[in-house]
């Protein structure tokens, strides 16, 4: 298995606002504004924004605001002019890869979350994405995080007018649905 796990690390990053930035609350979806100087940890830089966590709450943080995190903006998303769907699912494939299950350092498609990805164009040419999602125990309050999360990186995406996160417990996920790098990343392997 290769490192297939890079882009989370268990030591989230430390930074100092350098200016008042925009966020928004994760999950509420608040927007607020943080004040210069400002101190907190930067717990994902993935899939062209940034979370981070300050004071017990989660944040998203745009790509374009990584000036004020002291971080390059993380490069946007690009897509073939005739890109076909194929290409635009491995995109959203590539995305979900970037969401992380709060509680585990592990990808929601390495743990076998994603249980179903597909996608349909709308008359207009663009495209509407549909996944079914699950979470590792239905009682997870982290689930409008990850559901809010996987959205907004699947709009990301260009040709992605919207994208359409069904949350299910049907089959109930098991550790058996993990990928071997994610249950040797957890130490169930």
């Amino acid at each position: 298995m290769g490192s297939g796990m890079s882009g989370f690390s268990l030591s989230s990053e430390p930074f100092t606002l350098m200016r008042d930035c925009k966020a928004v609350m994760v999950p509420q979806g608040e927007s607020v504004s943080l004040p210069a100087g400002q101190i907190g940890y930067i717990t994902q830089a993935l899939g062209g924004s940034f979370t981070i966590y300050v004071e017990g709450n989660l944040f998203r943080i745009a790509g374009e605001d990584a000036d004020a995190l002291g971080k390059e903006r993380p490069a946007p998303i690009e897509v073939p002019e005739n890109a076909t769907d194929a290409d635009v699912e491995k995109l959203a494939w590539d995305q979900l890869r970037t969401v992380f299950d709060p509680e585990i350092p592990v990808n929601v498609v390495e743990l076998g979350l994603v249980y179903d990805l597909s996608l349909e164009q709308t008359e207009s040419g663009e495209r509407k994405v549909y996944v079914k999602l699950t979470l590792t125990a239905p009682g997870c309050g982290m689930g409008d995080i990850l559901v809010d999360d996987a959205r907004t990186k699947l709009e990301m995406i260009p040709t992605v007018a919207e994208a359409d996160i069904d949350l299910v417990f049907d089959p109930p996920w098991n550790q058996t649905m993990m990928s071997d790098a994610a249950k040797l990343e957890t130490g169930m392997l």
